[in-house]
């Protein structure tokens, strides 16, 4: 499982230090109670998308979960230095939640970062998966090392192949997956905004859920 256990206590840390319940996470994030629980657990494999929502209702970088974000100058990954035990697994966003990604940071560690790019390996799509497309502020690019990935974007369908590349506005319900039945691997760069003004907006207790959604929180709620 990698670094998903630390994720899940990392959040319920965070969470807990801002005095916040998970049915107030869950009403600024539009998630379900249930979800930000088992992800706290570390019962589910999470898609990326819902650990976006989280970051921003704790006024916190995505990066915060994954590392401790110690190094202020240049951060330089080895690849013999790539293994299991610093990589991240997360689900295909269907209803089964099986681990569909492996996420390999190469920023870890890298303090006040505001991209989070990784090496994903990506798993074969199994047949019949009913996909559920997910969306949040940001941007992402990536480029395809090796394989096929299909890409659902809006309405449309997007197919890459080695040496191909795609950037594009998140806040677009988007899916990404392996082409048919191949593995594929991929160099994935993704944005999400931040602003010290978020972390603010928490702790204002006078504060009106129906402003701080309108300001913050996502339109379309995600499973994990």
């Amino acid at each position: 499982m990698g670094n998903n256990k630390i994720i899940g206590a990392k959040i319920k840390s965070i969470r807990e230090s801002k005095q916040l319940s998970t049915q107030e996470v869950s009403e600024r994030s539009g998630l379900s109670i249930e979800q930000i629980e088992r992800i706290e657990g570390n019962i589910d494999f999470p898609s990326l998308a819902p650990l976006i929502k989280i970051a921003r209702v704790l006024g916190v970088r995505l990066g915060t979960f994954l590392d401790d974000q110690s190094e202020l100058g240049p951060v330089i990954c080895r690849k013999k230095d790539s293994n299991d035990t610093n990589s991240i697994g997360f689900s295909n966003n269907d209803s089964k939640a099986r681990k569909h990604m492996e996420y390999h940071s190469l920023s870890q560690d890298k303090s006040g970062r505001h991209m989070e790019p990784f090496l994903i390996d990506v798993a074969p799509s199994e047949e019949g998966v009913d996909f559920v497309l997910s969306t949040h502020k940001g941007e992402e690019f990536i480029y395809v090392l090796e394989g096929i990935l299909e890409i659902n974007y809006g309405k449309n369908t997007y197919i890459l192949e080695e040496g191909d590349s795609i950037y594009y506005d998140s806040i677009v319900a988007h899916h990404v997956h392996a082409a048919a039945d191949n593995t594929a691997k991929i160099l994935g760069v993704i944005y999400t905004p931040y602003s010290s003004a978020a972390s603010m907006n928490i702790q204002l207790q006078d504060k009106t859920l129906g402003q701080w959604s309108e300001h913050w929180a996502e339109t379309t709620p995600d499973k994990a």
